[in-house]
């Protein structure tokens, strides 16, 4: 009963607001307007909040599949958390057997606004995009964060016939995941137990590239911060400081990605896109970026990429219709019916 309030409560927001899409052009410099109500602790570095489609506290052997979605920069888990319940409905069968995972990436003004103990983790507005460490209680980076999740989800006493994890995100949380991707660190302790861990990018601002090479060279040339990490492998964080770019790009590539990109995200006057010298290098649109970095990558002499790229055609910037449309159940379930890729 617990669950379906809370489902029903976040109905009522995510309702109430502009729409999923439109929210997407709000500011996010204003509180969030919902907590997570589960807790993960870090080792005792802080609090992280996140969504659970079931208590994970207790062994849970029908669940063979975990997908963690990545809010977008707006940090409202409980939207996205709607629109995970809504692709698991959507996928019939094979949702049942899924664990839906939403964490919850809060700034300052969260905190202080719902009145959060001091051991919550918070990052700094946008530093949680791209593997910042926390600005309270202790410097934790938002990929040690994920590393912590993908470590509960490899104990097979709670999840023993766990198979696939899905890392999905959309906008900013699809910089999440594309960085993740590259950087994390959580995979290690899941192939000893024989998970498969998949990456879904969908519709980003930007990518991190691993050469100093960019679709619009001219634009690169007056931009001198356009290979800095996020966008490039220059000045990284902490956390993959200690690993070389052809060790990181090694990773990336071998490492199972799709792209999903709306074939209407082509506005380059998006309120929400990143407009600066450094996104701009990359292309116009994410739409433009997202193919010319998948091209990008094809091209490296590092092997062949385990990556896909797929488009959602007719869906602009809207996560909500990403993940619930044929590719993004594809992506996420692994249903049939994408089509072919581009």
């Amino acid at each position: 009963m617990r669950a379906l309030a809370r489902l029903a409560a976040i109905t009522l927001a995510f309702m109430s607001s502009h729409a999923f899409a439109a929210d997407e052009n709000a500011p996010n410099r204003k509180p969030v307007r919902a907590i997570a109500e589960a807790r993960l602790s870090l080792g005792g570095q802080g609090i992280l909040p996140l969504y659970l489609s079931s208590d994970w506290s207790l062994p849970l052997p029908a669940i063979s599949r975990a997908i963690i979605v990545l809010h977008g920069r707006l940090r409202n888990a409980d939207e996205y958390y709607m629109a995970a319940h809504t692709a698991q409905v959507a996928a019939g069968d094979d949702g049942k057997t899924a664990l839906m995972i939403v964490p919850q990436f809060l700034a300052e003004i969260d905190i202080e606004a719902h009145k959060l103990p001091a051991d919550t983790l918070r990052w700094s507005l946008e530093g949680w995009e791209h593997g910042d460490a926390a600005l309270a209680p202790n410097p934790v980076s938002s990929f040690e964060a994920l590393d912590a999740i993908l470590a509960k989800l490899s104990d097979r006493r709670i999840f023993p016939n766990l198979k696939q994890i899905v890392i999905a995100g959309h906008s900013g949380g699809g910089q999440v995941a594309q960085r993740y991707a590259i950087a994390g660190k959580g995979e290690a302790a899941l192939s000893r137990q024989h998970i498969d861990v998949r990456y879904v990018v969908a519709n980003p601002s930007s990518y991190a590239y691993f050469s100093s090479a960019r679709p619009v060279p001219a634009i690169a040339a007056s931009c001198p911060g356009y290979n800095s990490w996020k966008y490039g492998m220059d000045g990284r964080p902490p956390y993959l400081a200690n690993a070389t770019p052809d060790a990181l790009e090694q990773r990336y590539v071998e490492r199972e990605v799709v792209y999903l990109l709306g074939t209407l995200d082509t506005n380059p006057d998006h309120s929400a896109l990143d407009k600066s010298c450094m996104a701009k290098a990359q292309g116009p649109t994410r739409y433009a970026r997202g193919h010319a970095y998948a091209d990008a990558m094809a091209k490296r002499d590092r092997g062949t990429p385990n990556h896909r790229v797929w488009d959602v055609a007719g869906v602009g910037h809207d996560g909500d219709k990403m993940l619930t449309s044929k590719c993004g159940l594809a992506a996420l379930f692994d249903i049939p019916g994408c089509g072919a890729e581009r």
